[in-house]
């Protein structure tokens, strides 16, 4: 059965350019010209991979996305003019999976589209399970964290980075190599996001954020999750 992708932006060239470049790579291809039309599509016809535009009319492109993560795990390439540092963070701390600047290459979009399908493939290949490391337990099939029973608000990415540390424990990930486990691209430019998403993880998941236990700083090269558990 052909993938099926929902491809979301209002103007109609871009989607029809798209389009062709996905169906000649065996895609079947839904299109969406605004935010409200995409939300619909994306419920009724559950779509394997949405290429969504940011600057959407009636409902914009990251209401979009945040509406649809907090429902479903459908991946969501960002595809966006707004390419400023600020505008690409928020939209994946929102929980896109990757983006693509305007002007861009049919090419590379699909071969963006190919990865991030082939990286969700192999997730759930591994199959969801749940972790417990002392006081914090990670539970996959339900996307949730919890520190001694009380859940853990932690935003798409911050789960997503959290994921990537605990399911290989002890290993030292450079900040490039959580950009493209946890985030899926590798532009060079947001490595030092990466400090700001694990101060952020550890004031939610630390005992004492200033002496963290879970995450580790491995000096000169990134971080790690700890082998050992703590707590009660």
């Amino acid at each position: 059965m052909k993938r099926r992708i929902l491809v979301v932006d209002d103007d109609k060239k871009t989607v029809e350019l798209v389009k062709l470049y996905l169906e000649r790579d065996g895609y079947q291809v839904l299109a969406a010209y605004h935010g409200r039309q995409a939300l619909e599509l994306a419920r009724q016809r559950r779509p394997d991979l949405i290429v969504l535009d940011l600057m959407l009319p009636v409902v914009n492109g990251l209401d979009v996305c945040r509406i649809l993560r907090a429902e479903s795990k459908i991946p969501i390439i960002m595809l966006t003019a707004r390419t400023t540092e600020e505008d690409t963070l928020l939209g994946l701390d929102l929980g896109a999976d990757d983006y693509v600047a305007k002007p861009f290459s049919p090419r590379e979009l699909v071969a963006r589209v190919r990865a991030v399908l082939r990286r969700v493939g192999q997730e759930a290949e591994r199959g969801p399970r749940e972790v417990r490391f002392g006081d914090l337990s990670i539970d996959f099939v339900r996307h949730e964290a919890r520190f001694r029973g009380r859940p853990l608000h932690l935003t798409p990415k911050e789960f997503k980075l959290l994921e990537t540390l605990v399911k290989e424990p002890g290993r030292a990930f450079t900040r490039l190599d959580l950009l493209e486990r946890a985030f899926g691209f590798d532009y060079e430019g947001l490595e030092r996001t990466v400090d700001v998403h694990i101060m952020n993880l550890r004031k939610k998941i630390e005992p004492d954020p200033d002496r963290p236990v879970y995450i580790q700083t491995v000096y000169g090269i990134g971080y790690k999750f700890a082998e050992e558990q703590h707590g009660s």
